[in-house]
């Protein structure tokens, strides 16, 4: 594939498919794994973190397959257990025994369902923003997931996802609908949360009876105005997760990393030193 988006990196065999990949820094690895809006990508979900922690860190952030720039194969099928599998895959294909492992929304419910199925592959675990836990759909999920390609549309979505709507910038709303009109990416989007999308939130909590008995120190996080994933769910973790704590943006809509991007590394960087 030819590097010309800075959302192309690197590029390994996971499986059947091969997953494109963001590798930054060195120390211990910290693998992020991102959400599932419209043309997201890991570059898109993460690049204003990188900074912060690659001069400490192995940063890691993949493109889950049937998003961004994953090679899709024929007969590809989407759900949890393929999203761990080839999270997993990616551990062994770069030689990494354990990491730091950070899950937002969609990316939180996936980072629950690998510290469950291998505790022993996670050292710290942050989530934020997070799904995993059974919630009445909300207005801002069921549009996102329910999106078709238009600038239009798309500007209407980061002012969703943001409270502070100056983040939601002409830039990223043209990246962000560039990169949901690349050939494939919204048939795959598509197929992954057909209507009635309540199904899909209940997919994503599908592993939430075992969250009991995760053991590892767990870092929540979430924007108190967040219109797309409710804040209910970051305190429904913090009581089942028993090493667990909490901290909440005030004035923050859904990408914490975003609209509170040096204080969110702040927060893991204090988290992961302990």
């Amino acid at each position: 594939m030819t590097q010309t988006r800075p959302e192309i990196a690197c590029s390994i065999q996971t499986g059947a498919f091969k997953t494109n990949y963001h590798d930054r820094g060195e120390g211990f690895p910290v693998v992020f794994l991102h959400g599932s809006g419209p043309g997201v990508t890991a570059y898109a979900n993460w690049n204003k973190i990188f900074p912060f922690l690659e001069k400490d860190y192995r940063v890691i952030a993949p493109d889950l397959v049937g998003f961004g720039y994953t090679e899709r194969i024929e007969g590809q099928t989407f759900s949890m257990n393929v999203w761990v599998r080839q999270t997993l895959d990616l551990f062994d294909a770069l030689g990494i025994e354990k990491a730091n492992l950070i899950g937002n929304s969609f990316g939180g419910a996936l980072a629950l369902s690998v510290a469950i199925k291998a505790p022993e592959r996670v050292n710290k675990l942050v989530l934020m923003g997070a799904m995993g836990v059974s919630f009445p759909i909300t207005y801002g999920l069921d549009k996102v997931w329910g999106y078709t390609p238009s600038p239009a549309n798309m500007e209407r979505l980061l002012e969703i996802f943001t409270y502070d709507h100056t983040f939601a910038t002409p830039e990223l709303a043209e990246s962000r609908y560039q990169g949901s009109i690349q050939p494939g990416f919204q048939e795959s989007f598509s197929a992954m949360f057909p209507e009635p999308r309540q199904d899909g939130v209940e997919d994503m909590a599908g592993n939430q009876h075992y969250i009991r008995d995760i053991q590892h120190e767990t870092l929540i996080i979430h924007g108190r105005e967040d219109r797309v994933i409710p804040l209910e769910n970051s305190y429904k973790l913090l009581q089942l997760i028993p090493n667990a704590e909490l901290h909440v943006f005030g004035k923050c809509g859904h990408w914490s990393q975003i609209e509170r991007s040096e204080e969110f590394a702040e927060q893991l960087k204090l988290f992961f030193a302990r």
